[in-house]
């Protein structure tokens, strides 16, 4: 099966301590949240840090599709509760859409 890679940039709110927390949540994601991943069609996902900004990397199955993973997410409570708390870590990033998180970056290079 073929696969496509997307890459998306966030940034923390500004604090340390916040910041703290947000890797600590990272580090033992609920299992209802990875599950949610998978079932939309993600074959694996990397999140980076450096400061307050994140960089996340997703590889996806062809059958991926962004507006059927946003209808799974609105329908699973699990995951909008894990939304709900991990907005209080994130602020959109310069340029993102009035409530968007996460934005979706153009490639311009690759080797």
């Amino acid at each position: 099966m073929n696969m496509k890679q997307h890459a998306f940039a966030l940034d923390l709110v500004d604090d340390p301590k916040l910041i703290v927390e947000y890797d600590a949540y990272h580090q033992a994601v609920w299992p209802e949240i990875c599950d949610s991943i998978k079932e939309a069609g993600v074959a694996d996902m990397v999140i980076y840090r450096f400061g307050n900004r994140l960089f996340m990397i997703m590889n996806v199955y062809d059958n991926f599709s962004f507006d059927r993973k946003n209808e799974m997410d609105l329908a699973n409570p699990k995951v909008q509760e894990w939304e709900a708390l991990m907005w209080k870590y994130q602020r959109a990033i310069p340029g993102a859409n009035p409530g968007e998180k996460w934005v979706l970056m153009d490639k311009i290079f690759e080797l």
